[in-house]
């Protein structure tokens, strides 16, 4: 699999022939994978925003996502992802956007979302069009490890938006 920092040059590079914008909203990759993003030279004409939101208050806050989903599903959830991502675009002028939301470890799991449970969710508004894509993964590792699949995970969901057409459905999914 490419390096993170593969993936964001080659994601950079279809935003910016499409002349797209993107924003991110992370939790369990705690702002890396805009860390990455802006190493790549240039990545201000493409890149509009990140959020961190490790908190269930900043998720709330700085994206919209429902109280009442979070307490109903937990914030390691499709549902929180989608709202996330969703989120991330009405805050942002951005027509892409990706979000993470998952349990890195090394606590915080359980018997239903075992540590490397992370969701994922991909949202894009353009030319009148609105998708949006959510997954969850499972990755086995120590919690860098899980936190740097996760990033190329979302990265390589968004470079597969990046260079699809719209008009057709689109599997972000390996």
């Amino acid at each position: 699999m490419p390096s993170i920092l593969e993936l964001s040059a080659s994601l950079g590079q279809a935003l910016q022939s499409r002349g797209w914008q993107l924003a991110l909203a992370e939790s369990c990759t705690g702002g890396m994978i805009a860390q990455a993003i802006t190493a790549i030279a240039g990545s201000s004409a493409w890149f509009d925003r990140g959020f961190v939101t490790y908190s269930n208050a900043a998720k709330m806050d700085m994206l919209a996502v429902p109280e009442a989903l979070i307490a109903e599903h937990g914030a390691v959830n499709e549902l929180v992802a989608k709202a996330m991502a969703v989120g991330a675009l009405t805050h942002s002028l951005a027509d892409i956007s990706g979000a993470v939301t998952g349990i890195a470890g090394p606590g915080g799991g359980s018997a239903h979302k075992p540590v490397g449970t992370v969701c994922f969710a991909w949202a894009s508004q353009h030319a009148g069009l609105s998708h949006v894509y959510v997954e969850t993964r499972h990755f086995e590792g120590d919690r860098q490890q899980i936190r740097e699949q996760a990033a190329n995970y979302l990265l390589a969901g968004l470079l597969r938006m990046a260079t699809q057409d719209f008009r057709n459905p689109l599997d972000v999914r390996n």
